[in-house]
C-alpha cells in the first residue's frame, strides 16, 4: 500500500528549492540501485522554478546526467519550440543546460510533428515509445522513479480535468479535446499510468490551491478531483507551501 506523506514548507521559493533537493538525492539514490533513474517531468510556474533549482544546487554535479530517461506528464499540443510548451519551457530551466543524452529525452509530439494536427495519433505515438522502454515481459510502461505532478486550482493533474473524458481513459496516453484549460488539445498520460510510478509527487503552491489540495489530501473523488487519484506504488508526497495547505487537517501536516 502507497505511504502519503504532506510535507509543507513556508512559501513557494523554499518549495521549489526543497523539491530539487529532494529529486537530486532520489536521482542519485536511483543511479546507485539500478545505475539509471527515470522521472517524469510536470509544467507549470513551479515547476520551472524547481528545474532552475536543480541548476543551481551543487549536488547536481553528483548526477551522471547522461544515464536518466526524462518523460513528460503531459504535453501542450503545440508546435515544437512554442513557449507555452512543457518541453520548451523545461529545456530552458535546465535540460538545455545539462550533458544529458538527447535519445533519452522522451518530449511528448509536437503539432507539427510526424502526425502533424491528429493529436491522437500522436498520444499513440508517444504510447508506443513508452512501451519500447518497458522491460521485456513486464508492462506497457518503463519504471518511474519519481512521477511529478502540478496541481490545478480545479483539482486536475497533468491533463486529466474534473469529470472531463480523459479521467476515464484506461490506456496509457490519452488525446485531449476541448480542455477546459488552453490551449484546447492536449496530450496526457493516463491515471492509470500514472498510478504506476514508484513515486508521484503532487505540488502546489498558493492559496489559489488550497481548495484543491484539501479536498485531495481529504479523499475526495478521484473522477471529481483528479489529484485524490493520483497515488504511487511505494509513496505518494504532497509537497506545499503554507498558503496550498492552508485546508490541510493539521494532523496531516509534516512540518518543515
Amino acid at each position: 500500500m502507497s505511504e502519503t506523506v504532506v510535507v509543507v514548507v513556508p512559501d513557494a521559493d523554499i518549495l521549489a528549492s526543497a523539491v530539487a533537493a529532494r529529486l537530486v538525492v532520489r536521482i542519485i539514490d536511483a543511479q546507485a540501485e539500478r545505475g539509471w533513474a527515470s522521472i517524469v517531468l510536470t509544467g507549470g510556474r513551479v515547476a520551472a522554478k524547481v528545474l532552475r533549482a536543480v541548476k543551481e544546487l551543487p549536488a547536481s554535479d553528483a548526477v551522471d546526467w547522461s544515464r536518466i530517461d526524462l518523460w513528460w506528464g503531459d504535453e501542450r499540443f503545440l508546435p515544437a519550440g512554442h513557449p507555452d510548451r512543457n518541453e520548451t519551457q523545461a529545456r530552458a530551466a535546465l535540460l538545455d543546460a545539462l550533458a544529458l543524452d538527447p535519445a533519452h529525452v522522451h518530449a511528448m509530439p509536437a503539432s507539427d510533428g510526424p502526425d502533424g494536427d491528429d493529436a491522437k495519433a500522436a498520444a499513440a505515438r508517444y504510447a508506443h515509445e513508452l512501451a519500447a522502454a518497458a522491460r521485456p515481459g513486464s508492462s506497457e510502461l518503463p519504471h518511474f522513479d519519481v512521477l511529478m505532478l502540478g496541481v490545478g486550482e480545479d483539482g486536475h493533474v497533468a491533463s486529466l480535468f474534473p469529470e472531463h473524458p480523459g479521467v476515464y481513459e484506461t490506456g496509457t496516453v490519452a488525446a485531449v479535446h476541448n480542455s477546459p484549460k488552453p490551449p484546447p488539445t492536449r496530450i496526457t498520460l493516463s491515471m492509470p499510468a500514472i498510478q504506476t510510478a514508484e513515486e508521484v509527487w503532487l505540488i502546489a503552491a498558493g492559496k489559489d490551491k488550497a481548495a484543491a489540495a484539501g479536498m485531495a489530501i481529504g479523499g475526495a473523488g478521484p473522477k471529481q478531483v483528479p489529484a485524490a487519484g493520483a497515488v504511487g506504488t511505494v509513496k505518494t508526497l504532497w509537497l506545499l507551501d503554507r498558503a496550498a495547505a492552508a485546508n490541510v487537517p493539521p494532523r496531516a501536516r509534516s512540518l518543515r
